[in-house]
């Protein structure tokens, strides 16, 4: 079996395979990690990388992500990927239905202006400026790789809607769900309504600092829930 985690607003493959790889391979399951698309049709890249993964597999998928990539990949398993589906990797949702009011919406907005007006230099000292040390490195790399599309790309994200009830209450596999105690950008309040709402989810929290210490934690909590909820 194979798993397709698709990185969230700004990151990219790097992370996720830092996240994933080590506690997918050792559940036997081998990593697909999509690059992202730079600019506009960022979320357009994740669907195509989505299709493509399922055309090629002898089987049905594991598909997730992180953030934007969580709510992709999990409507694409409600709609175009309904019966290609063997489970749900779900890391740090954001919101669901319109993101209007979202933290994760309102800080990639937010962001993409700091990169048209300033540079990407102003947009990394905001995030040096309220962020853990960590993420904030992390964020400043994976910015970088996105070059001029970065901000495009971020304003794509901050619009893109989140899955409907009916979306997650019809997903009938197992899903882990994990949600961050101390994360302000995705609250782990809508973690839980994710993991409510799917009909077959599991729950599994950690924190900011765990995470910044270990990244495989965020994989392995992920892969934890869903084999538990098999």
């Amino acid at each position: 079996m194979a798993a397709v985690v698709l990185p969230g607003s700004g990151s990219d493959e790097v992370f996720v395979r830092a996240a994933f790889a080590a506690p997918l391979r050792a559940a036997g399951i081998a990593l697909v990690a999509p690059v992202p698309r730079r600019g506009a049709g960022v979320v357009a890249g994740y669907r195509a990388a989505l299709d493509a993964a399922a055309d090629g597999a002898d089987g049905p998928l594991l598909v997730g992500g992180v953030s934007l990539g969580a709510q992709v990949a999990l409507r694409w398993a409600a709609g175009p990927g309904a019966g290609r589906v063997a489970g749900l990797l779900l890391a740090l949702p954001a919101w669901s239905g319109d993101p209007a009011g979202a933290p994760a919406a309102l800080a990639a907005r937010l962001t993409a202006a700091q990169v048209r007006e300033g540079g990407l230099g102003r947009a990394v000292a905001a995030a040096r400026a309220g962020a853990p040390a960590w993420l904030a490195d992390e964020l400043a790399r994976a910015w970088a790789g996105h070059g001029p599309g970065l901000a495009d790309a971020l304003d794509a994200a901050a619009t893109e809607p989140g899955p409907s009830d009916g979306e997650l209450a019809g997903l009938d596999v197992p899903a882990g769900v994990v949600g961050l105690v101390d994360d302000p950008v995705h609250p782990l309040a809508q973690a839980r309504r994710w993991a409510r709402l799917l009909p077959r989810a599991v729950l599994v929290t950690s924190t900011l600092d765990a995470v910044g210490a270990d990244p495989r934690v965020l994989g392995a909590a992920a892969v934890r829930g869903w084999d538990r909820a098999r």
